[in-house]
């Protein structure tokens, strides 16, 4: 124990030092920023993954750590479509999901966003429409915004966030 610690005295510190405000701001901050600029309040999220590798849930999982930390920008996910705002989905549409996805998105009161998050849900990706796939969201529900990336960056999903709370009606 006295060796570790002993270890860390005569190394110090050796992460990044912390931001001075009003300085150099990194993306994801300034995203946040504008973020809670547009919306305001808490923006409420439902994911579905309607048939996704998980990989894109990695990248989403990633938004709630302490570097993205999106719910310091007021953005929170739910369990309920009926508390949301926006519908989050990944992964081309499963015919097992079709319907349930098509619920999830009549349950959500209005007004109501959806956003596509991967190539996946953007075109169907590498399944496209198949015996097992209907192909895109945009084939199954209407999309606001669109995501792409195998799997899309954090400050991407982000990016598309800010994109669809901007088109918020006042």
């Amino acid at each position: 124990m006295f060796d570790i610690l002993s270890r860390i005295r005569r190394t110090g510190r050796l992460s990044e030092p912390y931001p001075v405000p009003g300085t150099d701001e990194t993306a994801s901050t300034a995203i946040q920023r504008e973020l809670h600029a547009v919306f305001g309040r808490a923006l409420c999220i439902r994911h579905v993954d309607a048939g996704s590798c998980n990989g894109c849930e990695l990248e989403i999982h990633a938004l709630s750590n302490a570097y993205y930390n999106l719910q310091g920008a007021g953005i929170r996910f739910v369990a309920s479509p009926r508390h949301a705002d926006l519908l989050l989905v990944t992964g081309p549409v499963s015919v097992n999901m079709e319907d349930a996805l098509r619920q999830t998105y009549e349950a959500m009161p209005d007004p109501k966003w959806v956003l596509a998050v991967g190539d996946c849900a953007a075109c169907g990706g590498l399944f496209g429409a198949n015996y097992a796939t209907r192909g895109p969201v945009s084939a199954i529900i209407p999309v606001d915004a669109v995501v792409t990336g195998c799997p899309p960056e954090p400050l991407a999903i982000m990016r598309g966030l800010l994109q669809i709370t901007s088109k918020r009606p006042a």
